[in-house]
């Protein structure tokens, strides 16, 4: 039987091979050792100011702080738009994980429509959703109380306290205020556009319309922040350092709330506009379109029905001051007269017989005056004072389309007026060029013929036949109508520039006077349209009345205002300027379809004159305005 023998092991190899196993074991540990140091040191020496940054941004976040918006006063220092504090239901919608799932959540603390939600659901499509959303706006204090005890339960969801703007004489001054209402996705493109998104970071309004909208970048201010120190849970813990927000600048303007007021009170339910301006400086003391409507309801966001109720016939939301357009009529009369003794057709003392028509020769068709039976022999003082309408068809033959653009653009018909607002229109002052390009057809004789009498074509808005009777007032001089007086910010007062533009020139500055002294006669002869409206008056008034034909009425027709529906029947117009030897205002009414202007728009006009010159004025026991 053979016996194993024993193996001899070879401890040297054995020694070697275990050496040589820990040093590759050592230089890997001290590698790795060597790895972590140097990451140790890239972390917290070589890139240490990157990690405090991004460990700043986890516990430190910077709120931006609405500036408040500056508030309007009218001249005599009322408050006319002012800001309120409201609390909303705010939504971060980046910061809530299930946002469908948080709605149906928060309504069983918080009541809110399907509108409310929806209105929110579309904001967040076309806005960024770092921005705060509203939801609900205007939380009663038991909606707070709730949702503060239950706010831990929603991650991104906060009550805010906001300022929002406020109206106190709501559809008042609707059309010269303009609103503030929710930014949308075309604003703010247009703001990053102009390099002001930054400013607009914690703003959730901008200005919609009218001065609001005119004079936002003074109004808005300048944005401030909050650098906070947060938990985990975003809860503020301290506040580490405040950038106030510059507060918009508080504008002071020119109107007068009282006349204002008037101006509402006298038209109540007739559709229509009145102007005021100063006949020194242009400043607007009113300016009111009826209908109106409730500035209030579009700043937390009209309703779909509150909406839809202004969209009526009566057009509520269109600005008739700046954006209706009326012949002008017989109101421009006076201008017809001066540039025909201007050009020499007519002196002072000419005649001519007025059988109460006008025909151009060898046609067979008739102008009719509004007097059937003609007013005889008459000049150009009774032409205007009596409003003859045959006197300045023939005037208006003789002069030609051409020289009656020309002369009447230097009023400011046809062209904006200058008002700082952004709704208005040019309307038209017609010519050959104007009706080429509008109807490619040929100006004919027979269509200068009404624009002698300010029809036909002719259209204007009630603020330019304002200002074309304040330069007509002025003899020549231009103020250009505006609304602001001036800027106020803490102690600084910015006066807001209206400079006079180039005035009207006259060969004969006489016939300045000829114009006007028969506007004085319009209202003090007892033959004069607007005689009756004025009887009694303490002041010196002057004016001229106008009567716009909306429809044509057949050759050998009268005009019979029953048998018309009360859409077609005439408008009344009158201007007007009081005291006669030191004009201090200028006044233009508008009155849609209801008939002279010697028996709607004089008397209105004569309203807004009497309070304007009392030593007590007095206003009406109620201003509001029912017509939606």
């Amino acid at each position: 039987m053979r016996k194993h023998r024993p193996t001899i092991r070879d401890h040297s190899a054995e020694a070697n091979l275990f050496a040589r196993r820990a040093f590759v074991g050592f230089v890997f540990v001290t590698v790795l050792i060597a790895l972590l140091l140097y990451n140790l040191y890239t972390i917290q020496v070589v890139e240490h100011h990157d990690y405090q940054t991004r460990s700043n941004d986890n516990r430190i976040k910077i709120i931006p702080i609405a500036p408040n918006r500056g508030l309007i006063y009218d001249r005599n220092g009322v408050l006319l738009a002012e800001n309120k504090p409201v609390y909303n239901l705010e939504v971060i919608p980046e910061e809530v994980p299930d946002l469908a799932q948080a709605l149906i959540d928060v309504a069983q603390i918080i009541n809110f429509s399907e509108q409310q939600k929806n209105d929110f659901l579309d904001d967040i499509k076309h806005n960024r959703r770092f921005k705060s959303q509203v939801l609900k706006a205007r939380l009663n204090e038991t909606e707070v109380a709730k949702f503060s005890v239950n706010q831990h339960k929603f991650p991104g969801f906060s009550i805010e306290a906001r300022l929002a703007r406020y109206y106190p004489y709501g559809d008042t001054l609707t059309h010269a205020l303009g609103y503030v209402a929710k930014l949308n996705r075309k604003e703010l493109d247009k703001l990053e556009r102009d390099e002001q998104a930054t400013n607009y970071r914690a703003t959730h309004d901008i200005g919609k319309l009218g001065i609001e909208k005119y004079y936002e970048q003074l109004l808005h201010g300048q944005v401030g922040s909050q650098r906070v120190e947060v938990n985990n849970r975003g809860r503020v813990l301290r506040t580490l350092s405040l950038t106030p927000p510059e507060p918009g600048h508080d504008l002071v303007l020119t109107l007068d709330i009282g006349l204002q007021q008037i101006a509402q009170h006298v038209l109540k339910d007739m559709r229509g506009a009145i102007v005021v301006m100063d006949a020194k400086d242009g400043g607007v003391l009113a300016m009111y379109s009826n209908p109106s409507y409730d500035p209030n309801l579009f700043v937390h966001g009209i309703s779909s029905k509150n909406y839809k109720a202004l969209l009526n016939p009566n057009r509520p939301l269109i600005n008739r001051t700046t954006q209706g357009r009326y012949s002008p009529a017989s109101t421009v009369k006076p201008h017809m007269a001066i540039l025909g003794l201007e050009e020499g057709l007519v002196t002072e003392k000419t005649q001519m017989w007025d059988p109460g028509f006008f025909q151009i020769p060898n046609v067979d068709h008739k102008w009719r005056d509004w007097k059937r039976w003609g007013h005889g022999h008459v000049d150009v003082y009774r032409a205007i004072e009596e409003s003859c309408d045959t006197y300045f068809y023939d005037i208006a033959y003789r002069l030609g389309i051409t020289k009656i653009s020309n002369f009447m653009a230097q009023f400011g018909f046809g062209e904006l007026s200058g008002i700082d607002i952004h709704e208005e229109t040019t309307a038209i002052l017609p010519s050959k060029e104007w009706k080429e390009g509008r109807f490619r057809e040929s100006w004919w004789r027979g269509d200068t013929i009404s624009v002698g009498i300010g029809q036909g074509y002719w259209t204007a808005t009630p603020m330019q036949i304002a200002n074309a009777t304040n330069i007509l007032v002025n003899r020549g001089i231009n103020h250009p109508p505006h609304l602001v007086q001036v800027a106020k910010k803490e102690n600084q007062v910015t006066q807001i520039n209206n400079d006079e533009k180039p005035a009207v020139q006259l060969n004969n500055p006489h016939h300045w006077d000829i114009a006007l002294d028969a506007m004085h006669n319009t209202v003090h002869k007892v033959s004069g349209t607007a005689h009756k409206a004025f009887k009694g008056v303490s002041y010196d008034p002057a004016g001229k009345t106008g009567t716009a034909q909306v429809v044509s009425i057949a050759q050998g027709e009268r005009y019979d205002a029953e048998s018309l529906n009360e859409r077609q029947r005439d408008n009344a117009i009158y201007i007007g300027f009081a005291p006669y030897n030191d004009p201090k205002i200028v006044v233009s009414v508008v009155v849609e379809n209801t008939g002279g202007g010697s028996t709607v728009g004089a008397p209105i006009a004569r309203q807004l004159m009497d309070y304007y010159f009392s030593a007590n004025p007095i206003l009406p026991t109620t201003t509001s305005n029912d017509t939606p």
